[in-house]
Parts: C-alpha cells; structure tokens; sequence
C-alpha cells in the first residue's frame, strides 16, 4: 500500500523552525551554563572552569557565529586555546589531554627539582 503522506514545502519550513528554536535553546543553555560557571569560579577549587569550558562546548556546537569568532580567536592565541579546541573534536582523549595540560601547569608553577607528574609516569611505564 503506497504512502498517504505527500511532500508539503511547509513542512521543510517547520522542520527549520524547529532547528532554529532548538539551536537558539541550546546556545541559551550554553550561556547559562557558563554564567553558573562564572558564579561558582570564586568556591575554592577549580569547579568553575570546567563547567565555563562545558558551556563554552554547547555554545560553540550550536553558533556559527561563535564558533567563527572562536577560530578568529584560536587563529590568534593557539596555545591558549588549543585544549578547548581539542575537547570540542568528535571523540576528545580527555585522560591525554588532562595529563598534557598538568605537564604545562606544573612546568610553570613548579620547581624543577619538586615537579612529580613525569617521573610518577615514567615508574608506572617501568612496572607494566
């Protein structure tokens, strides 16, 4: 029995107004999400700048216009900006990227002879 269901033009218009209402929705999320971000960042710990990272993510995933300035930005300053634009790929290696950027912090606020994070992996490598 073939199909009653004919193609309409209105419903190519539905379907992009419903895109839009839900691209808008989750940029608007986005925002919120890095506003409690930026809410929480003063508590003690690092618990605002991964949730400002998280919202930045559904931000630059749903705005072509954030994510083009986000690659003016990258173009710009890519060693500060490289690790959002790592995390943002399809499938980000958050356990690499999590020990690349406590080799940069403990490289800059560490002395030589108290830094641990490289030599604790290089006796975990020796006992596999």
């Amino acid at each position: 029995m073939p199909s009653l269901r004919v193609y309409r033009a209105a419903d190519d218009l539905a379907r992009e107004i419903a895109g839009r209402i839900k691209r808008f929705g989750m940029v608007m999320l986005g925002f919120a999400i890095i506003i409690a971000g930026i809410a929480i960042a003063p508590l003690p710990g690092p618990g605002g700048i991964p949730v400002i990272v998280v919202g930045l993510m559904v931000v630059l995933k749903n705005s072509f216009k954030a994510r083009r300035q986000f690659v003016r930005l990258h173009r710009a300053h890519p060693k500060v900006l490289s690790p959002i634009r790592r995390l943002l790929r399809r499938d980000p290696e958050f356990l690499l990227l999590f020990y690349q950027q406590t080799l940069r912090v403990e490289r800059v606020m560490v002395p030589r002879r108290l830094r641990f994070v490289k030599p604790l992996r290089r006796k975990f490598r020796r006992r596999r």
